[in-house]
């Protein structure tokens, strides 16, 4: 079955001031369904594939046809790590968006790093120095929280990682309001994080 593009969660302006409607609205709508476009394409003559989900697709990518891989790779991991972010963001100022971490989350990222401004001090450094394109993440692995990043729109899912938060860095999802100031939209997008769907994303990573 091709897979589809779900609408987002909120409108497109919701997470205004920190992320403009046109950003919202351009990247949901043209750049994750082209991510789609291309995958379904991709994988039109592979039935048992198509029929995975898109997370269990890019988890063994050898498993994909070498002639279609670094397609799949590359849109299909576009269509895993934008439909995991539109989630893990939410409207400004309502319950459990923004602010500091709660819940098991919280507790961790105090274990691990000290407290949460340094967590996101971290985050905000790793992530601003990804060369390009790419993606920064809060993974859960040997039972503690760390920021890796990765390239393009490689997944960690494709490393057995299960990632618990992800912000988007490539250009279009910033260019129109923060222009090349991409530390200002890291530190501007926190305020929309969706602290119950870490929670949640990090209750399965822990398993």
């Amino acid at each position: 079955m091709a897979y589809e593009l779900a609408p987002l969660p909120y409108d497109y302006s919701a997470l205004e001031p920190y992320i403009d409607g046109e950003t919202m609205k351009l990247h949901h709508d043209k750049h994750h369904q082209a991510y789609i476009n291309n995958v379904n394409a991709a994988l039109a003559n592979h039935p048992n594939l198509a029929a995975l989900s898109v997370d269990d697709l890019i988890r063994d990518l050898n498993k994909v046809p070498e002639d279609i891989r670094a397609t799949v790779r590359n849109n299909g991991g576009g269509h895993s790590n934008h439909s995991a972010f539109w989630k893990l963001m939410g409207p400004a100022n309502s319950p459990g968006i923004g602010g500091d971490p709660t819940g098991a989350i919280a507790a961790q990222i105090k274990s691990d790093f000290g407290d949460f401004e340094a967590m996101k001090k971290t985050f905000n450094e790793t992530t601003a120095k990804q060369f390009g394109s790419g993606w920064g993440w809060l993974v859960f692995t040997g039972g503690k929280l760390k920021v890796i990043t990765t390239p393009n729109q490689d997944s960690p899912l494709s490393q057995g990682l299960y990632p618990i938060l992800g912000n988007d860095v490539w250009e279009h999802a910033y260019y129109l309001k923060y222009q090349n100031r991409r530390p200002d939209y890291l530190a501007a997008w926190w305020n929309v994080v969706n602290w119950e769907e870490v929670n949640r994303r990090f209750g399965l990573a822990k398993g």
